[in-house]
């Protein structure tokens, strides 16, 4: 058996959860099979049944608008993968940058597609102020690839349920399958130098946001909230990769707004490297993910490992990993028919993730409990060795007769 993974992001070119599960993904199915990864990048490695080759494009002048640099380059890298020619028995894309890839090549070599689905570009309406009329191809080769599928992966149930309200599919080829964790990487340390290298004071308390200046993972609900909180309580942002630069406005606007009055702010604008990050999950006191829409959240599942508890929205598959009273606390969103996953009540949202911050903070033995069971559940439920198996147990099922 050998699978093709064709990927947007893959070390050292990753600054989201797809990256990071296509990352260990691949590694654990190279203990099974042959693994043919493509990506955007300029990577090239093989290491026993692993081989991963980059993709870049080509660098003659363009006379498109900026903003459809993503759509035209990804389209790009998807020829290419293609005429690079394919021998692997099914091909597997992740995130719309690559279905492309996974149209060209179900037609042309007639390979069986897998998708997995990380997020959906419907449930994304935002990024029409980052893609222009980029959006709408963005939305159709998802659909076009989603609805010819061979086998699609939800990467929690209530993904697959998106799927099923929002494309023309056989429920029968929907498969969940979690995203997973390496608790053997993921866990928690003793070492502070990340910290202090990074304005981190060690000895206070700290609540802890990571991921991406994006409307999707809610950041600026949790800015605003700020002002709600403990004055003695840290507040550390690891928010860098913003998807446009009024989002990026909007958060700086936000949180110079909030600094002019409190104390014990820490922003690091930039995606730090693993093992600091690590670092900083393992020694944060909360953990709070306030996204508005999360297929799965592989957020939280970091900061468990690292035994962190965590305040998060009960979005999409979010209470599928944080259970609610056991690992941390979930806070319910009111959202707007007219602008779905967007709060109806913003203000009113804010003040719903500061009362459990406040509450949490204020009670250590509730934190050691949370944390406590926040690992277990890590270590039992989503080991990336069983996750890999069950991909290999689809490809099998979808491999043409030889």
């Amino acid at each position: 058996m050998k699978t093709l993974l064709l990927t947007n992001e893959y070390p050292p070119n990753v600054y989201g959860g797809a990256g990071v599960h296509v990352d260990y993904l691949s590694k654990h199915l190279s203990a099974l099979m042959q693994v043919d990864v493509r990506c955007f990048g300029e990577q090239h490695e093989k290491r026993g049944n692993l081989e991963v080759q980059g993709y870049s494009v080509f660098k003659e002048e363009v006379k498109f608008p900026s903003n459809l640099r993503s759509i035209f380059d990804s389209s790009e890298r998807c020829l290419r993968f293609n005429e690079a020619g394919i021998d692997a028995d099914v091909v597997h894309c992740h995130t719309w940058y690559t279905h492309l890839g996974g149209i060209f090549a179900k037609l042309n070599y007639g390979v069986p597609l897998v998708v997995t689905v990380h997020s959906l570009e419907p449930l994304r309406p935002w990024k029409r102020e980052q893609l222009g009329g980029g959006y709408d191809f963005s939305v159709w080769v998802e659909r076009t690839a989603i609805e010819m599928a061979d086998a699609i992966i939800a990467v929690s149930k209530g993904t697959r349920d998106d799927i099923l309200r929002n494309f023309q599919v056989d429920p029968h080829k929907i498969h969940v399958i979690y995203n997973g964790i390496d608790t053997d990487e993921y866990h928690k340390v003793k070492e502070t130098d990340a910290l202090i290298a990074n304005g981190i004071d060690p000895d206070r308390p700290y609540v802890l946001f990571v991921g991406r200046i994006t409307r999707q993972k809610g950041i600026v609900h949790l800015v605003n909230a700020i002002r709600l909180l403990d004055p003695g309580i840290q507040v550390v942002l690891c928010a860098g990769a913003p998807d446009t630069p009024e989002i990026a406005a909007e958060m700086k606007e936000a949180f110079t707004r909030v600094a002019a009055d409190r104390e014990h702010l820490v922003w690091i604008e930039k995606m730090l490297p693993r093992d600091q990050t690590i670092q900083i999950y393992s020694h944060a006191a909360l953990f709070c993910c306030p996204s508005i829409y999360e297929p799965f959240g592989i957020i939280n599942l970091e900061a468990m490992a690292c035994e962190t508890p965590v305040v998060a929205s009960a979005v999409g598959g979010i209470p599928e990993v944080v259970v609610h009273g056991e690992t941390g606390h979930l806070v319910p969103v009111a959202q707007e028919e007219e602008a779905p996953f967007a709060p109806r009540d913003p203000e009113t949202f804010s003040r719903d993730l500061a009362r459990p911050i406040n509450r949490i903070m204020a009670k250590p033995q509730m934190r050691a409990e949370y944390a406590a069971a926040g690992r277990r559940r890590a270590e039992n439920k989503f080991s990336w060795k069983s996750i890999a198996a069950e991909t290999a147990a689809l490809y099998e099922s979808l491999r043409k007769p030889s």
